[in-house]
């Protein structure tokens, strides 16, 4: 049996409609911003006072969404530089109100961010001068560290030979991915670590030949499964563990497993189509557990490994005392409140986005790296140390608004700055206030809602996002023209010829989802080379609208408190919305004959179709 994760029960006891119980030192707080109450419990405030920071006036959901509107995660475009005046690819279009220079030009000394420095003036709100130096202090066109071949990624560390792969660490020869760790040979999957040659996966880990699957950790060959360990040669399967030669959870043996799968044929769009309808339904008969996570001490929220001490996070792997943070999956981080994407070595930080390689006691920064300490306010700075308000800067220390101090003159001033922000507070077009304390204002970012990851976590419309106060980016008119429409694509990759890398292929969808359809779609020579190595049939949609289908898999960020499920010999469809299926248990739990009363925080919504069991009852029925 696995090592389970431990529930935490530090978390607010709550029945699904009733009201939240405050602990003793906590407080009940209404936010800033949608205007519900949230809880500050008596370990937040001290964390608060260790990092000599007020108490949040935002909620942990409004305060997460105000720090993905900075994140572009996918999104690449055409414009001039502000240097040369060369077309380049960068993550910024070319309406955002930023200067954008070329990755190499931004990262050489033929330019000096201290040229920008200014005196900071006590009339105005310090956000808006800061919002003046940001517009003129230049941006590098992408993110990328030690990119290798590796030109159309972005948010990367090391990128090989890779192609529109996203939030990477060390990628290899890998197409259309996002989360993509110390992978290799990979295409199209999410947040895989430590893998080769997949397809169409979401959450994987030391895993090879993974194909259409979820949730998987060191298995071999595996296909259309989903929460499986250490298995080999499996088609259809879920919840197994230490199994080979399974197809829809029914043992084989070697020369059956490999005579049946000869019914399958993957080459063909339609077969596979039907095939993947089949599984899902399969899936849902089983119960799921209430987090996915392994070898965890006392933490809720999801897709949390290896970690101790963390509560409503999302994405972690091996972090320590950490709350409120998403996309830490990039070990190792600790001590860190309201820390969103990347990781590598974070300590002691609050309210920063796409921070990491080392920081040490950073507040409300951005893009800042490697080897920060001691900054506030502070975007695409690193290595740096005691800065305020700065912008682009490297190597420098006792900055404000990128002007040079002595170490007495900033410490005196930063505090003046603070006091005045507490005064004379920013005011966004909604009119909400930003004193010291909050991070920066969504009106601030460069990116259109649409453009960030906020809109895969915080679905809105466009109607939605504008009365909100956030930017919309239209669907861009595309200069291509289609010459092959899904519907005369041969089914089988088996009939498909060369001829097809020379074609403009309409995207299934036509531009018509949500999901940021690119309407078209080419398949390049290395693609077309994997799906015939594989045997898989060619896509029908878009990498924008492949990348929003696999993750359909995964949950949000959000949290809801829950209760198990588990009837006793049966579960209980009664507490899952549309849930028709009753799973029957395969041995005897804790509980009884009864219906357990475990509740939990998950990030599985009530209206999700999963059958959620919590962890005891779970290990009771996958061992």
């Amino acid at each position: 049996m696995e090592r389970e994760t431990k529930q935490s029960d530090k978390s607010p006891k709550r029945h699904l409609d009733g009201p939240v119980t405050i602990a003793p030192g906590a407080r009940l707080v209404g936010c800033q911003n949608c205007k519900k109450d949230f809880v500050i419990e008596s370990e937040d405030f001290d964390f608060y006072e260790k990092m000599k920071v007020p108490a949040p006036t935002w909620c942990p959901e409004c305060r997460a969404q105000r720090r993905l509107i900075w994140r572009n995660e996918r999104f690449l475009y055409k414009r001039k530089s502000d240097w040369s005046g060369k077309e380049i690819f960068s993550q910024y279009p070319s309406e955002a109100p930023v200067k954008v220079y070329e990755s190499k030009v931004w990262y050489s000394d033929v330019w000096d961010p201290m040229e920008y420095g200014r005196d900071f003036d006590p009339l105005r709100p310090f956000l808006e001068q800061f919002k003046k130096l940001m517009s003129e202090v230049p941006h590098r066109t992408a993110s990328m560290i030690d990119d290798v071949n590796s030109d159309y990624c972005n948010n990367a560390t090391g990128p090989k030979n890779s192609f529109l792969v996203f939030n990477t660490t060390y990628a290899e020869d890998c197409l259309y991915g996002n989360g993509v760790n110390f992978s290799k040979r990979c295409l199209d999957v999410s947040h895989v670590n430590k893998c080769d040659f997949c397809y169409q996966s979401f959450w994987v880990t030391r895993s090879s030949r993974i194909f259409f699957s979820s949730q998987c950790e060191n298995c071999l060959d595996v296909y259309f499964s989903k929460n499986l360990r250490n298995c080999t040669s499996c088609f259809g399967c879920v919840n197994l563990r230490n199994k080979q030669y399974h197809i829809f959870n029914k043992p084989y043996t070697k020369e059956a497993y490999v005579s049946e799968l000869e019914k399958y044929n993957l080459g063909s769009f339609k077969e596979l189509k039907r095939i993947l309808i089949e599984v899902r339904k399969f899936w849902l008969g089983f119960p799921t557990k209430f987090i996915e996570g392994q070898r965890n001490e006392d933490v809720n929220g999801n897709y949390i490994f290896n970690s101790k001490n963390c509560h409503n996070c999302y994405l972690v792997r091996e972090g320590e005392n950490l709350k409120y943070c998403q996309y830490l999956d990039v070990p190792e981080n600790k001590d860190c409140y309201d820390h969103s994407i990347w990781g590598n070595m974070n300590n002691l930080t609050y309210e920063c986005c796409i921070c990491g390689k080392g920081t040490n006691n950073i507040r409300f920064c951005g893009s800042c790296w490697p080897e920060v300490r001691n900054l506030e306010y502070c975007l695409f700075c690193g290595p740096a140390g005691d800065c305020f308000g700065c912008v682009g800067l490297r190597n420098k220390q006792y900055c404000i608004l990128n002007k040079q101090y002595t170490k007495e003159d900033f410490e005196k001033l930063r505090g003046e700055i603070v006091e005045q922000m507490n005064e004379n507070p920013y005011r966004d077009g909604q009119g909400v206030v930003y004193k010291y304390g909050e991070f920066f204002p969504s009106e601030f970012s460069p990116f259109a809602y649409n453009e960030t990851i906020a809109q895969e976590h915080f679905k809105l419309t466009r109607e939605e996002a504008t009365k909100q106060g956030f930017r919309w980016q239209e669907r861009r008119e595309r200069n291509y023209a289609v010459t092959l429409k899904t519907a005369d694509i041969s089914d089988d990759i088996k009939n498909v010829s060369d001829s097809i890398l020379k074609e403009v292929i309409e995207c299934e969808h036509g531009g018509k989802c949500n999901d940021e359809c690119t309407g078209a779609f080419r398949i390049v020579a290395d693609e077309l080379s994997f799906y015939r190595q594989t045997g898989l049939s060619l896509p029908h949609l878009c990498p924008n609208c492949r990348t929003a289908e696999r993750l359909k898999e995964r949950t949000t960020l959000k949290t809801w408190t829950r209760e198990c499920q588990c009837a006793g010999a049966k579960s209980d469809p009664s507490n899952s919305s549309g849930q028709a299926t009753v799973y029957q248990n395969t041995a005897k739990h804790s509980h009884g004959s009864g219906k357990c009363t475990n509740d939990f925080k998950t990030s599985y919504s009530p209206d999700r179709p999963e059958i959620i069991y919590c962890e005891q009852c779970y290990q009771q029925e996958v061992a």
